[in-house]
Parts: structure tokens; C-alpha cells; sequence
């Protein structure tokens, strides 16, 4: 009876934690990492319904931008300035997927996610210059915005002691790379393994570690190199410096490793309306706002460089 009775009271005692326990999210670093806007249901469930690369109103958008993923961080002060200086747009559709997905999106007219199958065409199209110039021929009028630069992220305390591109090498280093047939940092980065090591440090990285396993080449885009590395299933990952210093702005348990300037590489960020864009003054309208103060602050906020003169 008695240790009946004990075993109540311990129970009792322990409800708290156990239902803490239940509670408790089990993926605490998925995104989506923005401010989710506002709306009658929110339901968001990890690894299950989490849509992290459609952004805004999907329903008769006055504006639709098609903005490579690595910019995805700037979106909602973004969105809120422009929003500010030109009240009149209150319904805009940003889709951040890799600019690589975005281009066979315009050429081919839609893309399907899942069950949701989307033929919306962009009013802006915004990515690195290499791609930005594949596609040149769709602009009215490019312009440089934005660049940026390499860094490497790594878990809390570096624990594999990551102080370079060299050491992405070693064995028991697992790495997330950017897929180059598909992101164009991937070929970045293989330029900076040739500057830092040669063609020699690019082929054990990119040929005998992802033949062994120990590179995991990303089947999305970048947002999978974070998600890796807090998940403790990569050690390391090659990243543009914006990526890592936004997780060090979300308290996020990764540090940022820095790259010598002579092994760095620098991408510079362009886009344009587009010749056919279904709202051509909003899309005259936000690639102005984009060359304005009020942006290149938003931009220099999150790590970003400004263009070039």
C-alpha cells in the first residue's frame, strides 16, 4: 500500500516534465525562419507541412518576384518597406527556390511542390549574375544590387576544429555542399577549393567524399546545409556569409568560419523586370525600390555587401 502510494506521489510529481517532454518541438531549427504572416489558421507542422520557399499571397498577387534563395532572410523588412512606400501593392507573392528551379520555372511556365502545382509568372526575376545573364534576353533592365562573399559553417564550438577549406577534406569531416547542377554557390565554392588547394582538394571533396558519403551534395538548396549542421548530421558546410551570419542572428548553435580574401570568391546579385511581366509597374516599381537607401539598409543588415560602383 505504502509503495502504491509512493508511486502516485512520484507520478504526481513528475507530470510537469512528462508533459514538457510531449510538448516539447523535437525540431526546434526548422524553418520557416521569417515571420509567418498573418492569416485566420496558421498550421505549420516540422518535416510535414512547412513550406519555407512560398512567400506571401499565393491568391491574385499584384506582384510576383522570383528571387534566388539565398536572399530569403530579407524578406519580411523587405516586404514591409516597400510595402510602405508603395501602399498601393498590399498582395505580393515572393517564391525564393534556387534560381536555377526559377529559371525552368519561367521557361517552362509552372512548377509543382508536393500536391500544389503553381503557374504564376514572375514579375521580377532577382539571382546571381552568371544565371541573371542566361537569362538576360526575358529583362527589360538588369541591375546589381547586391554581393557577396564564402564563409564556412560549422557546429557550436567547432568541434572537428573546421579552420579552412583544406580541412573539409579530412575523412572524418562531413560536409553539405550546394549541388552545382542546380545552385550556382556550388560552382563558387568549387572555385574557391581550386584557389585554396587545387584541382586536387576540389576532387576529394566534390568526387572521393561524396563517393564515400562523407559530402552530402543538397537536394533542395542551401536551406539544407543549416538544417544539417544543427541536426548534427554534417559537421561543415561551405555557405555564402549572409547564410551564416543570419543563424548567428537567430541565436542558432553554429559558428561562422571566415575565408582568406585570396581563396575567396565574391557573387554580385542582379535582376530585372521582366519584358512580359504580367504587372509591369510594379515590377518597374520594386527594382526601383530595390536600388533605394531604405533597401540597401535592409541588405547591409543581413550581411550583405553593396554593389560595386
Amino acid at each position: 500500500m505504502k509503495l502504491t502510494l509512493w508511486l502516485v506521489v512520484l507520478l504526481f510529481l513528475n507530470v510537469p516534465l512528462l508533459l514538457a517532454q510531449s510538448t516539447r518541438n523535437p525540431y526546434p531549427f526548422d524553418p520557416p525562419w521569417n515571420t509567418p504572416p498573418q492569416a485566420g489558421v496558421a498550421f505549420t507542422v516540422p518535416r510535414v507541412d512547412n513550406v519555407p520557399d512560398l512567400y506571401g499571397d499565393i491568391v491574385n498577387p499584384q506582384l510576383v518576384v522570383f528571387m534566388g534563395g539565398n536572399q530569403f532572410m530579407v524578406l519580411d523588412e523587405l516586404l514591409v518597406a516597400f510595402k510602405k512606400q508603395y501602399p498601393a501593392y498590399t498582395r505580393i507573392f515572393v517564391e525564393t527556390l534556387p534560381p536555377g528551379i526559377l529559371a525552368q520555372q519561367m521557361k517552362t511556365g509552372s512548377i509543382s511542390i508536393g500536391n500544389l502545382r503553381i503557374d504564376h509568372q514572375p514579375d521580377v526575376y532577382l539571382a546571381g549574375k552568371k544565371r541573371v545573364e542566361e537569362n538576360r534576353d526575358r529583362l527589360v533592365e538588369v541591375i546589381t544590387y547586391a554581393r557577396n562573399k564564402l564563409a564556412i559553417m560549422v557546429q557550436k564550438g567547432n568541434p572537428k576544429q573546421i579552420k579552412g577549406l583544406k580541412d573539409l577534406s579530412k575523412p572524418d569531416v562531413r560536409v553539405s555542399m550546394p549541388n552545382p547542377a542546380w545552385e550556382g554557390i556550388g560552382g563558387r565554392i568549387e572555385e574557391a577549393f581550386v584557389k585554396a588547394g587545387g584541382d586536387e582538394l576540389k576532387s576529394a571533396i566534390m568526387n572521393r567524399k561524396v563517393a564515400d558519403k562523407s559530402t552530402f551534395l543538397t537536394q533542395i538548396h542551401h536551406r539544407q546545409t543549416p538544417m544539417r549542421i544543427l541536426y548534427n548530421e554534417s559537421d561543415a558546410g561551405p555557405v555564402w556569409y549572409t547564410e551564416a551570419y543570419y543563424q548567428q542572428m537567430l541565436h542558432n548553435p553554429v559558428e561562422l568560419i571566415h575565408i582568406p580574401e585570396k581563396e575567396n570568391v565574391y557573387a554580385d546579385y542582379q535582376g530585372g523586370a521582366l519584358k512580359n511581366a504580367p504587372h509591369a509597374q510594379a515590377a518597374a516599381d520594386f527594382i526601383a525600390f530595390l536600388k533605394s537607401p531604405t533597401a540597401q539598409s535592409i541588405y547591409k543588415k543581413y550581411g550583405f555587401l553593396p554593389p560595386l560602383p
